[in-house]
């Protein structure tokens, strides 16, 4: 059943490689006597897999030639199409990187462990501009866990549904089936003793439990010191005043997790897993603007936010006469507790004390708030072969539920006027109770989509794929997303892609929640013509959103040649319309304060690119590959940038096979020039100065060293030429981020 689960439990890169025609070349046998000698086959499915059209993948063999620091992200950056962004274009929380495919933003961006949706970061409130206090949903589980990490880009990542319009991550977990105990331990030493150490270790034990049963328990424990305030150098700020900007934040992980698997019946297997997260952060001193405040710095070294994510799924897959299926459904609870933060003005989503203990009237403690979110998501998905019009086909029919359920009694807490008659005429003309106390703390949205897919032999060299899905939500109504993806091979060498889909992505339930109110203090009123509004201003949920969507389009070209030349070249381009921002239309025509906004389906974007790459062996012992993104356009209908990706990405590595145990890895990235916005997205205000991040190289050393049957060894230096780049910016700037200096790195892995 190995080979049945793999296939399924995937469905996205292999299996969309030989829907497209990128199969294997047969085998070729000599008969030697009574031995049969299979000749050696330079190209192989799993070679072309690694890096084809639309689709890239990590193996657990790059994993621990390039062992992760903390993050996943860290080593799915590095293909092509991929970079690391903050949630915005404004460039604040900065160092907050998240995963963004072909420019379209994190938020674009669907992570999915095993298939299965992962929506924690849902739970962090959305600011004004579009920003979230968040990680992300990459580090979930530990890098020693995975079998290999598929990233899906352009049309072909649309028939996944709701965020998915930049493109899919999907992380595939080991799951042995003979007795397997698995340990591992890594240390990651930063040259700089002003950036954080990383210290992690973690175990698997897995196998049979009984004549048909499997079962699979780990543990992990990983934490990566925060940066020390003074890493960044002071900066002078518009008042000509020094302030310091903060670097990174620490991150604590605590893992486990239990699998146990099922052999019901010839065909049919049922998988019971639960999985448990803490995951809290070392506090750096970040604030909203990046500047280190007196409240911030007083809270450095803390853990001033957790989350707890907890997951209880099952899994059917089964094997039929007709075809093969996949079927789950899995809870997702995610508690978002972190301490209280400012409502509104300057100090949004900064640390402040909120509590008045001693009854002067005055905040003089802190406390802690709690975001609740329940993620219920269902999908079921049969393929099956059959006969289309003469055709060989391979269908694919699903359906699919995702449902959202939060309770937050913390981010609606703004009043509406300072005046009792002004906020009481404002809730009246909204909808909504007066008192912050008496407003709705629970919202909720359910989504539920069909589609097909066919996978068409046309002939013996073009392959058609077409798809379409559709999508109802109570919230936003209905979404269609058609798509055709066509390969024709010229030759055994030549091969070409097209395609095309429409993409969505459902209002978030901070953007649709009406008692969500934002309220300025007057330097967050929007500006108008170059002027910017008298304040007090107020932006609220709006129930009525319509769903954001994107037109993917793309088309390629491949080589796979007989001297083992692997080499690939893709266009794509993005049409992404219907993008919701804190609108700048005002709903009180007139009024000279408590002017009011409300979240709207405001914008368009274009995003345009140029992804490749080339891999080749250099003799018996090197091996060469490079990929490379180059961004032509990305830009929102104001002219600003959709997200700050460089202007072009280039990755190479060199490996070289001293021995048969031995691989040492050489491995470089260039990051181009990165252009600022040249406005504050979140109120139009033109800056009359933008600061640009030049372009940078990061190079890696390593080595990994295949001990013995049972025992690796990996080590290493990153940023070994120790280039320094360091964070000197917040709102009209780029530099909003820092890159960790030198550093020393072991693995070390044992099983038995």
């Amino acid at each position: 059943m190995a080979t049945f689960r793999s296939r399924l439990v995937s469905g996205t890169s292999l299996s969309l490689l030989v829907s497209f025609g990128l199969v294997a070349a047969p085998l070729r046998a000599q008969e030697t006597g009574d031995v049969t000698v299979l000749e050696e086959i330079v190209l192989t499915a799993e070679e072309q897999a690694k890096q084809a059209l639309g689709v890239s993948q990590v193996t657990a063999e790059d994993l621990e030639k390039q062992p992760v620091v903390n993050d996943i992200s860290e080593v799915v950056r590095r293909q092509p199409g991929v970079n690391l962004t903050g949630s915005t274009a404004t460039g604040q929380r900065g160092n907050q990187r998240q995963i963004d495919i072909r420019g379209m933003g994190p938020e674009n961006t669907l992570i999915l462990i095993d298939g299965k949706p992962v929506l924690s970061r849902n739970s962090v409130k959305m600011s004004r501009g579009g920003e979230r206090d968040t990680r992300g949903d990459s580090n979930w589980v530990p890098a020693e866990l995975i079998e290999r990490i598929e990233v899906i880009r352009g049309p072909a990542a649309a028939r996944y549904g709701s965020g998915a319009s930049g493109g899919v991550v999907n992380i595939i977990t080991k799951r042995p089936e003979t007795f397997t105990g698995q340990l591992g331990l890594h240390w990651n030493q930063p040259e700089n003793d002003k950036e954080g150490v990383t210290k992690r270790t973690n175990f698997m034990l897995a196998g049979p439990a009984g004549e048909r049963l499997t079962f699979r328990v780990f543990g992990n424990y990983s934490e990566t010191g925060g940066d020390d305030p003074d890493l960044n150098p002071p900066q002078l700020n518009e008042e000509g005043e020094l302030e310091t900007l903060a670097a990174r934040e620490g991150v604590v992980n605590k893992d486990t997790g239990a699998l146990l698997t099922w052999d019901m019946a010839p065909g049919h297997e049922l998988d019971l897993q639960f999985d448990f997260s803490r995951q809290g952060n070392i506090f750096a001193g970040d604030t909203r603007n990046g500047t280190i405040s007196e409240d911030s710095a007083a809270l450095v070294g803390a853990e001033t936010s957790r989350m707890y994510r907890r997951t209880l799924s099952t899994t059917h897959r089964g094997e039929y006469d007709f075809g093969e299926s996949i079927s789950y459904l899995q809870w997702e609870k995610t508690d978002n507790t972190r301490l209280c933060s400012g409502l509104s003005g300057s100090i949004e989503d900064n640390y402040v004390p909120c509590v008045d203990i001693d009854g002067d009237g005055e905040n003089d403690a802190f406390r802690n708030n709690t975001i609740d979110l329940d993620n219920i998501t269902a999908k079921t998905e049969w393929i099956m072969p059959m006969d289309l019009g003469g055709k060989a086909s391979r269908v694919t029919l699903g359906a699919e539920y995702r449902g959202e359920f939060m309770e937050d009694p913390n981010s609606i807490l703004n009043s509406l006027a300072e005046d009792p008659e002004d906020a009481k005429d404002l809730a009246e003309l909204l909808g909504i109770p007066v008192d912050p106390a008496d407003r709705e703390t629970e919202s909720e949205q359910n989504l539920v989509g069909l589609y097909a897919e066919g996978n068409i032999e046309w002939n013996d060299r073009l392959t058609l794929t077409p798809a379409l899905r559709f999508d109802y939500s109570d919230t936003f109504g209905s979404a269609w997303s058609p798509g055709l993806n066509a390969t024709y091979e010229f030759s055994d060498e030549w091969t070409m892609k097209l395609g095309v889909a429409r993409a969505f992505k459902t209002p978030n339930l901070f953007q649709l929640n009406p008692n969500y109110v934002y309220r300025t203090r007057g330097n967050g009123c929007p500006y108008v013509d170059g002027v910017q509004v008298t304040g007090p201003c107020l932006v609220i949920g709006n129930p009525d959103l319509e769903a954001e969507k994107s037109l993917n389009s793309e088309i390629g070209i491949a080589y796979a040649g007989a001297q083992g030349i692997n080499a690939s070249l893709t266009y794509f381009h993005n049409d992404y319309d219907n993008r919701i921002g804190s609108g700048f239309v005002q709903y009180n025509d007139g009024a000279t304060t408590n002017r009011l906004y409300r979240w709207e389906n405001e914008g368009k974007a274009v995003i345009s690119g140029l992804e490749g790459n080339v891999s080749t062996d250099l003799g018996d012992r090197f091996a060469f590959n490079a990929n490379f993104t180059k961004m032509i356009k990305s830009e929102k209908d104001n002219g600003e940038p959709l997200s700050l990706v460089p202007d072009y990405t280039l990755n190479a590595a060199l490996d070289w096979q001293a021995t048969e145990a031995l691989t040492v890895t050489l491995s470089a990235t260039r990051y181009g020039r990165i252009e600022a916005a040249g406005t504050a997205s979140t109120t139009g205000e033109v800056y009359a100065d933008t600061e640009s991040r030049d372009p940078y190289t990061l190079v890696n050393l390593g080595g990994n060293w295949q001990v013995n049957d049972t025992a690796r060894v990996s080590a290493g230096i990153t940023n070994l030429l120790d280039k320094t780049v360091v964070r000197t910016g917040t709102g009209s700037s780029a530099n909003t981020f820092n890159e960790p200096g030198r550093a020393f790195y072991v693995s070390l892995s044992k099983s038995f």
